[in-house]
């Protein structure tokens, strides 16, 4: 199937990225408001090292609050990991079946491509995404996912600059496709990266 081979292309590649970050850089911010590199990493393999009742006890013990429970495990994993384990999560389960509660395999891919430019863009390295699999998830882009990820796209277009691709009607937001994905996830982006009148909405203060 070709979107788990993106899946597991994806992770490998981001593995690698991680493998060549300084010290340092892994304590760095990222455009996840309030996770360092090494939260936003820990995170992403929490499905693979979560069995499900594991999870579901979590979630218990948080309230039933989603969001809570993440980042509390994140924040605990990243502290009882080394980077070295946390780039090996990645890397040792790049074949791993886990998706989502809702979106399936599609949404497996979001998760890591969206994190990893998390990581990539707030660190200011320039990692492109490759083409196929920008694309497969600007397809499924909508405005129901949009509200989902807390995405204000009223009265706006997104405009690549880099492909063909537009979502939206209004006054045209343009930028890298990978930078638009990332908008139509919630993200606020550094300065330089968007164009438009509307851009400012959508860079970090």
């Amino acid at each position: 199937m070709v979107i788990k081979a993106a899946i597991a292309a994806e992770r490998r590649e981001l593995a690698a990225v991680l493998d060549g970050l300084p010290a340092g850089q892994w304590d760095a911010p990222t455009l996840c408001a309030g996770w360092r590199v090494r939260e936003v990493v820990a995170h992403m393999s929490m499905g693979f090292r979560y069995s499900l009742p594991k999870t579901l006890a979590e979630l218990v013990r948080a309230g039933g609050h989603l969001h809570r429970m993440t980042d509390r495990c994140a924040r605990r994993d990243a502290a009882a990991a080394s980077t070295s384990e946390l780039a090996g999560y990645l890397r040792e389960h790049a074949h791993h079946p886990w998706t989502p509660p809702v979106g399936g395999f599609a949404a497996a891919l979001g998760h890591d491509v969206v994190h990893g430019l998390d990581i990539t863009v707030a660190l200011g390295l320039d990692r492109r995404v490759p083409e196929d699999r920008v694309r497969l998830l600007l397809e499924k882009v909508t405005p129901g996912t949009a509200r989902f990820f807390g995405a204000d796209l009223r009265g706006i277009q997104l405009r690549a600059d880099d492909l063909d691709w537009s979502f939206g009607t209004g006054t045209p937001l343009h930028g890298a496709a990978q930078d638009l994905l990332l908008v139509a996830y919630g993200r606020k982006l550094p300065p330089g990266r968007l164009h438009g009148e509307p851009h400012p909405r959508f860079v970090a203060g």
